[in-house]
């Protein structure tokens, strides 16, 4: 065997270990992944209350944890859904509206302190959200919207503080629209709330269902600033409400409800799978693209 040969022989063979790793690696990521989601499905049919099984799927499997959620005197559920709900759409239409707006103005139109804004836009998306949890508190108790008005002030957190990120996003998606567009809008007698809404919002769909999306999940997902604002059991969202099957409140910390927690948890995602689903079409593009650009 030649050297030539010998060479060709031994790059397969790492080709060969390199693809081999690469598949290992692949599959050791699916089983970490997908085995917590198959524990919570299988768990939620599990009509016991035991955190721990002997097998993933349970040698008795029932609704009954799916059922006592929506029809137990002792379950508040579909009332932390409907708070969701209420919460996570307002969001959602809010912050695509108005993400859309400073976008559009950033993108299309030239005033003083434009530079400057977009650098404290690029500043703001770094700082966590829960980096000012004390704030949001001290803010809330003196102007009485924590006691009177949670629901609306959480609104206005999530909203607020997505403005910034998401319109440096969007502005990168609205830079790559040509501006002979609204140019050739313009000398056909359109405004610029015209040309806003029948020219360059169409031609974004993919970068707005993209935020929809993520505003939408904010809500359903968040617990910190949920349960640090919300003092009324009444208003509780699904995550502060869910929370209490597994701290032992609702028993009286005699009794965690696992499985119950399991089956509530797991439906969490209907309603952003649905949306998913509805938005499909646009989310493709629109997550390949929004990249920031002068």
């Amino acid at each position: 065997m030649n050297s030539k040969t010998r060479g060709s022989t031994a790059r397969k063979a790492k080709e060969g270990l390199r693809v081999t790793g690469m598949y290992v690696f692949l599959v050791v990521i699916c089983v970490v992944i997908i085995y917590p989601i198959l524990w919570i499905i299988f768990s939620s049919f599990n009509p016991s209350q035991s955190m721990f099984s002997s097998t993933l799927i349970p040698k008795e499997m029932s609704l009954s944890n799916y059922v006592w959620l929506f029809t137990s005197p002792d379950s508040d559920y579909l009332l932390w859904f409907c708070n969701s709900m209420k919460i996570s759409l307002t969001v959602m239409v809010l912050q695509v509206a108005l993400v859309s707006f400073t976008a559009y103005a950033y993108s299309r139109f030239s005033f003083r302190g434009k530079k400057f804004g977009l650098l404290i836009f690029m500043v703001l998306q770094i700082l966590p959200l829960t980096s000012a949890m004390i704030a949001f508190y001290a803010l809330g108790i003196l102007l009485g919207l924590v006691q009177n008005h949670a629901h609306a002030y959480l609104i206005a957190i999530y909203v607020g503080s997505a403005i910034p990120g998401n319109t440096y996003l969007v502005k990168g998606y609205l830079d790559n629209i040509p501006k002979e567009l609204d140019e050739a809008a313009y000398l056909d007698g359109a405004g610029n709330f015209t040309t806003f809404f029948l020219i360059v919002m169409p031609l974004a769909k993919p970068i707005l269902a993209v935020q929809a999306l993520w505003a939408f999940m904010t809500p359903l997902q968040d617990f910190v600033i949920a349960k640090l604002i919300i003092r009324e059991p009444e208003l509780n969202t699904l995550a502060v409400g869910l929370q209490s099957f597994v701290s032992g409140s609702m028993t009286g910390g005699t009794q965690m409800q696992f499985t119950k927690f399991a089956a509530g948890s797991l439906l969490i995602a209907l309603p952003i799978a649905l949306l998913y689903i509805f938005l499909q079409k646009y989310l493709i593009s629109g997550l390949t693209a929004g990249g920031t650009k002068g």
